[in-house]
This record gives structure tokens, C-alpha cells and sequence, in this order.
């Protein structure tokens, strides 16, 4: 499935809200310098999804607040696990 996000790096906490339109802002403590963000989003969501890193590709938005994630699991799966239900 192809995931739109929002990344907002450099905070206090790492932390997932959903948005009133559904869509995902996730918030994580890495600063983005040299890509580290981009590989702590994905450790992140990992983490998150319990999943292998391999299953989570970033498709486009390398060096913007704004990505395009491309996760091989079932939607409905990963919506849930996401919303934290």
C-alpha cells in the first residue's frame, strides 16, 4: 500500500496523530541532517508496524516534510496499527 505522510523532525517525543482528514503526521526526535530522519522514520514505523524495515520503502519525499511510503502489508492492517487501535 502507498502511505502519504507528514514528518515533522526534530521533536520531543516520538509520537503518530492522525489528522481530521485521515491523513498521518508523525513526529520523531531525529534532526534531519545527512538523511538520519529518513532512516529513523523507517526504524520508526518498523517498530510501530512490526514489520522488517525491507517492508517499507520511501518512494518520494527524501528531503521534504511531506513523504510518499510504500508498505507491503494489508491496509486495513496498517491503518490500524497506525491510529493505535
Amino acid at each position: 500500500m502507498k502511505l502519504k505522510i507528514k514528518v515533522k523532525p526534530g521533536s520531543k517525543a516520538d509520537e503518530i496523530l492522525q489528522e481530521a482528514d485521515g491523513c498521518f503526521k508523525i513526529k520523531i526526535r531525529a534532526q534531519p541532517i545527512e538523511g538520519k530522519a529518513n532512516k529513523y522514520l523507517l526504524e520508526f514505523l518498523s517498530e510501530k508496524l512490526r514489520l522488517p524495515k525491507s517492508k517499507i520503502n520511501l518512494l518520494k519525499g527524501e528531503a521534504n516534510s511531506f513523504k510518499t511510503l510504500e508498505i507491503d502489508a494489508d491496509e486495513s492492517y496498517v491503518l490500524q496499527k497506525l491510529s493505535g487501535k
